[in-house]
């Protein structure tokens, strides 16, 4: 059973890799589909599949927007949309303007803390991609001001840390019909990160689907095998497809491999036809 991985970053948002070395690198690991889900951005999905041509990789469109429902923060991952359409990239759009204005708050906050940090030191970082707070954390690693990411986030960043900025987030349930109105797929990623679990759980996604979603995340990095069970019932119980993937970000967590998660993971390329049928019909 061939491996796939349906969750990927780049340095097109907050991973630290090109799609083409992501490719490369799926490629080693055998690989055989995989998805680049920038968070917000597409930009990066035509780059992945000029690399994964000549290997024989399937790149599927797809992408990770953050949203808001009842004071909570979910994401959800869009697959198989056009990537090229216009009102939904016009979305992406507003969603990474969103995601950048809190960048200069979230610089005087830590400047009033006495770390010297400048909007440059963090664009260094980003590159021409979307810009976030793990770019804030990587700046703050190269002026010494932490060891790592995990401490930049744990000490400044995260929420209820003093320089931590909420942003302006859209309603799950809009997420979800931008994402069906491109032609895609929405799947709610990495349930373990929501903050309810089992009956409740079930009714945020049994709401989640009335409102279009399709999917849930069940094969995950950080799910241990009791909660990957957990998920699958889950997903079978309300007739949600079963999608999973990495969530690879490359030298921002680097104990996170393409296609391997933390070693254990496998995700079968026996869920990519009922996606593709979903997508298509």
């Amino acid at each position: 059973m061939a491996r796939i991985d349906l969750h990927l970053h780049t340095r097109y948002s907050d991973g630290s890799l090109m799609p083409g070395e992501v490719v490369d690198l799926a490629h080693q690991a055998g690989v055989t589909a995989l998805a680049i889900t920038d968070h917000d951005i597409v930009d990066g999905i035509p780059h992945a599949m000029e690399a994964a041509t000549p290997l024989g990789i399937e790149i599927i469109p797809g992408v990770e927007l953050s949203s808001r429902l009842d004071g909570q923060e979910l994401h959800v991952l869009g697959y198989f949309f056009d990537w090229q359409d216009s009102a939904f990239r016009e979305r992406l759009a507003q969603q990474r303007l969103s995601r950048n204005a809190r960048i200069p708050q979230t610089i005087e906050r830590l400047n009033a803390l006495g770390l010297e940090l400048s909007e440059a030191d963090v664009k260094a970082k980003a590159g021409s991609g979307s810009i976030g707070r793990p770019h804030v954390a990587q700046a703050l690693v190269v002026k010494g001001y932490v060891q790592d990411t995990r401490e930049a986030f744990d000490r400044y960043l995260k929420e209820g840390a003093p320089a931590y900025v909420p942003r302006i987030l859209s309603d799950t349930r809009d997420v979800i019909g931008w994402i069906r109105n491109a032609g895609g797929v929405p799947v709610l990623a990495h349930p373990a990160w929501t903050r309810c679990q089992g009956e409740p759980l079930y009714r945020l996604c049994a709401c989640l689907k009335e409102a279009g979603l399709l999917g849930l995340e069940v094969f995950y990095s950080s799910h241990n095998r009791k909660q990957t069970s957990r998920y699958l019932e889950l997903a079978k119980r309300l007739d949600l497809l079963i999608t999973g993937g990495s969530d690879f970000h490359g030298a921002t967590n680097p104990a996170i491999q393409v296609g391997r998660g933390k070693g254990n993971l496998k995700v079968p390329d026996t869920l990519l036809p009922p996606l593709r049928h979903a997508a298509s019909s």
